[in-house]
């Protein structure tokens, strides 16, 4: 169907085999084609959110945030394959405007015409669910119980789904309605925004975040943030003009329309940030201010990204760019410590680019997008932007309190809040055994010792960066080359005919030669080529070397020697 479109799941629906497909589901090749590339693409911002997370929080956090991305694929994926899905799009009898069931377990066989068709699909909604989930992380950063988090990515699912299937599922009571999101500023960005602001909320702030006042706190790695959002930006033009849903008949042209406005409103966007930022900090760039700035106009286009003008794009997205970096400020007063900024940047952000197309949409012809409707100030009248007020304000309440609820219960089973001492240690160190240097650690453990905190778990664990058996090699030919110079000052003495023995014997012991750094022991470790020759009982020494030629009369004595060690 060339006129069906990813913001509503409107279309005839077609029987086949054990399915139910909803006609925007009968893809042609080419649409399966597009919506595959996409989701291939899509799912690539995870590493864009990876990066993003890990740039923003403390050195010893870093990989914790990263595990937390991987389990949200993992985990979130899985349950979305189990249940996700069916309570989005499935239409089985039970299904009611509240929730869809069925199509659970998804898995055509093969021989079913549509299993390619049906695949695509389920990729493409799934590549939106993980991206939904993975928001919440960064939220919770530097403080949250790992094992708990993945409990929370498991379940999370449910969150996501339930709204998605108001806005996009046939059941569902806002699409009936007439709402229009065409890739996810309400069912994606909100309520991934909504979750975290109140998982934000219910763990609390980190240890110490407002003991010095309210500004930010130094990023761990500011080139991976400035990375993260350059990969997210890439997968938004897929995020956005994938949304069409296909490139047949009149699609393509709008997929073309929506990389170009989701584009223009993040020039906007980054224009308003800078600007702001540069005013605000009196002539300098606050990098946190201008990365948000355009996450924040991407989330504000992504609703009606081929439902706008240029000029509109560029409005919203300067509009989207400034509520954020003024929400993000005004939530730390608030007390809600969040990170990364994902309350401002996808909950603030998304009601705006929900209510936006309700301002500026036009008539997508000869799509049925918008139902033929237009945003108020196209003459569009007021329905629309009311229908899209009535969907910010329900998917912002579902966010907020099911992620209430679900962490209270996840708190029962497993404390969601890091132990005081895990969190100054770091969860890098506490969750997953990653030891990094100079981050403070020994200061914090230091720290600790007197009010006797078990650390036997993270006894003996490596710094990064090294190789424990490349260190005991290295302090064996330390030792090795103490050996040899200790033998060295014993030959010389034995050899000096001024050293009587009476001498040797009332001294009672042999004095070694001291090392001189200024004369170093010959060409043991040299980087020249090394011609040796063998010497007798088979051992070797470099030629030009100052060592003397150690054979048989002390080989014995060596061999016993369980220190010593022989270096080719």
């Amino acid at each position: 169907m060339d006129n069906a479109t990813a913001s509503g799941l409107k279309g005839i629906g077609r029987n086949h085999s054990n399915y139910v497909i909803p006609g925007l589901y009968d893809l042609s090749t080419e649409d399966t084609n597009w919506v595959l590339t996409s989701s291939f693409i899509i799912f690539t911002m995870q590493t864009g959110f990876g990066m993003l997370e890990s740039g923003c929080v403390s050195i010893k956090n870093e990989v914790n945030i990263m595990m937390k991305n991987v389990i949200d694929i993992v985990l979130g994926g899985f349950t979305y394959w189990l249940f996700g899905y069916g309570m989005s799009f499935g239409r089985g009898p039970l299904s009611n405007p509240f929730i869809a069931i069925g199509d659970f377990l998804l898995d055509p066989p093969v021989g079913d015409a549509l299993m390619g068709q049906i695949f695509a699909a389920f990729l493409f909604q799934l590549s939106f669910a993980t991206t939904a989930t993975t928001i919440v992380s960064g939220a919770m950063a530097e403080r949250c119980n790992f094992k708990a988090y993945c409990l929370f990515s498991f379940l999370n699912t449910a969150v996501y789904c339930i709204p998605a299937g108001w806005v996009w599922g046939e059941h569902g009571f806002l699409n009936k309605l007439g709402a229009v999101d065409i890739a996810g500023s309400g069912p994606v960005h909100l309520i991934g925004g909504a979750s975290a602001f109140a998982s934000a909320a219910m763990l609390g702030p980190r240890l110490g975040r407002y003991s010095e006042g309210y500004d930010p706190l130094p990023l761990g790695n500011p080139v991976n943030a400035c990375m993260g959002l350059f990969v997210l930006w890439w997968g938004w033009l897929a995020f956005n003009s994938g949304s069409t849903y296909g490139v047949s008949g009149a699609k393509w042209q709008y997929a073309a329309r929506a990389a170009v406005m989701t584009m223009m409103g993040s020039f906007g966007g980054g224009f308003t940030s800078s600007i702001f930022s540069f005013w605000r900090h009196d002539g300098g760039m606050d990098i946190m201010d201008l990365i948000n700035g355009v996450l924040g106009s991407l989330v504000s286009i992504t609703a009606g990204c081929f439902l706008y003008r240029a000029w509109e794009a560029l409005v919203i997205g300067a509009i989207g760019s400034l509520l954020c970096v003024l929400a993000m400020p005004l939530f730390d007063r608030l007390g809600v410590d969040d990170p990364v900024g994902a309350s401002a940047v996808h909950g603030v952000c998304g009601i705006w680019g929900v209510i936006a197309v309700g301002l500026f949409a036009d008539n997508p012809i000869p799509l049925d997008t918008t139902n033929g409707r237009m945003g108020l100030f196209k003459g569009g009248g007021w329905y629309l932007l009311g229908i899209q007020t009535l969907s910010a304000l329900c998917l912002a309440s579902w966010g907020i309190c099911s992620t209430f609820l679900l962490l209270y219960v996840i708190n029962k089973i497993i404390p969601i809040r890091m132990d005081p001492h895990e969190e100054l240690l770091g969860a890098d160190l506490t969750e997953h055994r990653i030891r990094h240097s100079q981050i403070g650690l020994s200061r914090a453990i230091s720290a600790l010792a007197p009010i006797q905190v078990d650390l036997k778990n993270i006894a003996g664990v490596q710094p990064i960066g090294i190789n424990p058996g490349h260190e005991r090699s290295i302090d064996q030919l330390r030792a090795a080359e103490d050996k040899l110079y200790q033998w060295q000052s014993y030959l010389e003495q034995v050899s000096n005919p001024r050293i009587t023995r009476h001498k040797l014997v009332a001294d009672s012991d042999i004095t070694f030669k001291p090392k001189t750094p200024s004369k170093p022991p010959g060409n043991v470790f040299s980087r020249r080529p090394l011609t040796r020759e063998l010497i007798s009982d088979g051992f070797y020494r470099p030629n030009n070397s100052e060592l003397p030629v150690i054979g048989a009369t002390i080989s014995n004595k060596l061999d016993k020697d369980p220190n010593f060690a022989w270096v080719d």
